[in-house]
Parts: C-alpha cells; sequence; structure tokens
C-alpha cells in the first residue's frame, strides 16, 4: 500500500469517525436527519462506486463506497429515537421519486458512465430536501459528518488514475453538496449567535 492509498484509508477513518459522532447526536434526538435523503444517498454512492470500480477505478472510489454507507447507517439509526428524525413532505417525497427514477434509468440502461452520471443525479435530488433544511433549521443538523464525508471524498484526488471523468466526477460531487450543507448550517449557528 502506497502513501496515497494510506491516506484515502485514514479519509475513510475520518468519515466513519464524523458519521459515528453525528450517530451520536441521533440518538439522543439532537440531529434529525431527512429519512429519505440519507437512504438515497445510501444507495447512489454505492452504485457510483460500483460503477467507479467497472470503469477501472480503485482507491478512488474506496471513499465513495463509505459516501454510501455511512449514510445507511445513519438511516438505521434515526429509528432508535423516536424524535430523531425529519417529518417528510410532499417534497421529499417528489425527490424521493426524482432520485429512485435516476437509479432506474441506470438500471435499464446498465451502462457504467451513464450509471456514473445518474448515480450523481439521484444522489442530488436526495441530497436537495436536507439542503434546504441545513440551510432553513440548521438546529437540526451537525456540520461533523458532512464534513468528514468531504475529506474522505478530497482523498480520492490523490489516488484517481487515470484522472478521468470516471475517476473523480463523484467526489466532485460529494465535496460540492456536503460543503453547501456544511455552509448552510455553520451560517445558521453563527446567525442565531449574532441575535
Amino acid at each position: 500500500m502506497t502513501g496515497l492509498e494510506v491516506l484515502v484509508v485514514v479519509g475513510v477513518l475520518i468519515n466513519v469517525g464524523g458519521t459515528t459522532a453525528y450517530i451520536a447526536r441521533v440518538v439522543r434526538g439532537k440531529n434529525k436527519p431527512n429519512r429519505m435523503s440519507f437512504l438515497m444517498w445510501s444507495i447512489a454512492p454505492i452504485i457510483g462506486a460500483a460503477a467507479s470500480f467497472a470503469q477501472g477505478v480503485t482507491w478512488a472510489a474506496l471513499p465513495i463506497l463509505f459516501v454510501g454507507l455511512c449514510p445507511f447507517a445513519v438511516f438505521v439509526a434515526s429509528f432508535v429515537n423516536p424524535e430523531a428524525y425529519w417529518e417528510l413532505g410532499r417534497f421529499d417525497y417528489l425527490c424521493g421519486g426524482l432520485s429512485a427514477l435516476a437509479l432506474i434509468l441506470w438500471w435499464i440502461t446498465s451502462l457504467p458512465m451513464i450509471a456514473l452520471v445518474l448515480a450523481i443525479v439521484s444522489d442530488a435530488f436526495a441530497g436537495w430536501p436536507t439542503l434546504i433544511k441545513a440551510w432553513r433549521h440548521p438546529d437540526t443538523e451537525s456540520a461533523n459528518g458532512y464534513v468528514a464525508s468531504m475529506f474522505s471524498s478530497a482523498t480520492s484526488f490523490f489516488v484517481a488514475t487515470p484522472l478521468n471523468f470516471a475517476s473523480i466526477a463523484f467526489p466532485i460531487y460529494i465535496l460540492c453538496i456536503n460543503m453547501a450543507i456544511t455552509v448552510g448550517i455553520l451560517r445558521g449557528r453563527a446567525h442565531r449567535r449574532v441575535i
């Protein structure tokens, strides 16, 4: 294992640590995850990682795989405490349906590159409700899991060979969505302190 591959493993461990801290807050009822987002977030990255593996990407896809496994752990944890979930509305179900549609389209095509694009689209639809919630209700979220996911995804760039769409598309998307959610959470908390 090279030094860069060790960096990827460290990034994955940081992601797992950030997710563990997030889950602890879920169990205590402080974080209220949107179950639809976290369930769909667990599916799309796993498909994205599988598509990347199918294109010959190895170490760069490992963080993306864990970007899928960690939300699934949050989804499961949201059932531990009955008060640790966000009530879903029509918009959440619409985004969940569009996310599922993107996954179904991937299944129909069975082409790895199209699967990667559709996995990103699916993940984006799944994340939209949580992104809005993070900006409007930052007290229902904590940034630690999202920051850890950003770090883990960023390690993909160090081991992506060849450096092409298949190896960096999903990590770039994961960085962007997690950064937007984190900014929403931190901005809302800073705004509350000023008031």
